[in-house]
């Protein structure tokens, strides 16, 4: 297993470790593994989300400058 070292705000720092104080996570990395986890689950989802939302279209930019001039 890598090693990795961060640095981050005592602020954060003093968040993560009520986290594991509270025994939700086991240790700092824990927590850290976890954060990642999801957010690699979430970005997964985006993807798959973004393949199943069928085929896409040619962008009509003339359409779009229109629409956006509509709103100001």
């Amino acid at each position: 297993m890598a090693t990795l070292n961060i640095s981050m705000p005592d602020e954060m720092r003093s968040f993560v470790e009520t986290r594991v104080s509270m025994g939700e996570y086991q240790s700092t990395g824990d927590y850290l593994r976890d954060l990642i986890r999801h957010d690699h689950e979430e970005i997964e989802q985006l993807l798959m989300d973004g393949l199943n939302s069928g085929t896409s279209k040619p962008l009509d930019m003339e359409a779009l400058k229109k629409k956006a001039q509509s709103l100001v």
